[in-house]
């Protein structure tokens, strides 16, 4: 039997199958806690939550601050504008100012690739990554996957299409990695200028035909256009994408009849797939949002629980 000894989650690259199977599991435990009259139960209570968003973010660091409320935790919220960082100070010294107030576990965003990790190494509490850079964002990945599996049952075999801004999205190497690890084979979809050939060496197939793929996959995770990460042109015009490369209801006719559509958010609705698409009977792009909360309410009990030297969790 699988047991959770991690005290951080920084990644899915590091996680071995049976270990993203039990936060799959663990979190089916905590999804029925939302269906309650009261939406709590005590597993972390006493512990001190923090999110240290140093990127903008509204449903990632709103989910996890609800998942750690629902585990009976305290929760600090913290921006780099109006603090300390904003006059000068580092974030190791935040980190450790921060620690200091009795804080159990740090969810930690920012920019550069490898922040989390750089954080282990400067504070005891706990560290969860909630994005950082284009490296990943491992609790994002959890919810597709745990998403995906919810649907489809058995995720070995399955094609999944991962479509649009490859390159700057942690989010796809986190998909890559994890679903890599329990079956599925990835397909990586876009133009070739947002599509590196490196992904093939990590094991995706490459294709930058949308229409090439459709009637053969299981599942279509359309990405956002990152255009606060891009900084030169890599497509003509948004309207170009869009003809290329967006989801319409002519295009889904071409895939499967129960293919799944997903989208992690936020949505450019119209770019990269329409609002017919979005709301239809196969998006599963709100159930990727309530199956966050309850995988984010996964990994803060575990970590918290290995944190405590506890590797065999009993769950709710």
């Amino acid at each position: 039997m699988a047991t959770w000894t991690r005290k951080h989650l920084l990644d899915l690259e590091s996680l071995s199958a049976e270990e993203i199977c039990y936060i799959l599991d663990t979190a089916q435990s905590f999804k029925e806690v939302s269906t309650r009259s009261v939406k709590k139960v005590p597993a972390l209570r006493g512990r001190v939550v923090v999110n240290l968003f140093m990127e903008d973010s509204t449903r990632t660091r709103t989910s996890f601050t609800l998942a750690a409320q629902r585990l009976s935790a305290d929760v600090l919220e913290f921006t780099a504008s109006g603090s300390s960082v904003s006059k000068g100070e580092t974030l190791r010294d935040t980190a450790r100012n921060i620690e200091a107030m009795g804080v159990d576990i740090v969810i930690i965003r920012h920019g550069a690739a490898g922040t989390p990790l750089y954080l282990t190494r400067c504070i005891n509490s706990c560290v969860v990554n909630a994005g950082d850079g284009s490296h990943e964002h491992p609790t994002q990945g959890l919810s597709d996957i745990f998403t995906i599996r919810e649907t489809k049952k058995n995720l070995k075999g399955l094609k999944v299409a991962i479509v649009g801004d490859i390159a700057h999205s942690r989010v796809a190497r986190s998909n890559l990695w994890g679903l890599k690890k329990l079956g599925a084979e990835v397909i990586m979809v876009g133009p070739t200028t947002l599509v590196p050939k490196a992904f093939a060496q990590l094991g995706a197939r490459i294709c930058h035909n949308l229409d090439e793929v459709l009637p053969e996959v299981d599942v279509i995770n359309m990405l956002r256009i990152q255009k606060e990460r891009i900084t030169s042109n890599v497509f003509p015009s948004v309207q170009e994408y869009t003809r290329l490369f967006g989801l319409t209801s002519q295009r889904l006719a071409k895939a499967k009849p129960d293919v799944l559509v997903m989208h992690p958010g936020p949505i450019n609705r119209g770019v990269e797939l329409t609002s017919e698409v979005a709301d239809g009977l196969n998006s599963a792009i709100l159930r990727q949002v309530s199956n966050g909360l309850a995988i984010r309410m996964a990994v803060l009990y575990l970590c918290s629980q290995a944190a405590a030297g506890a590797t065999v969790p009993a769950l709710v």
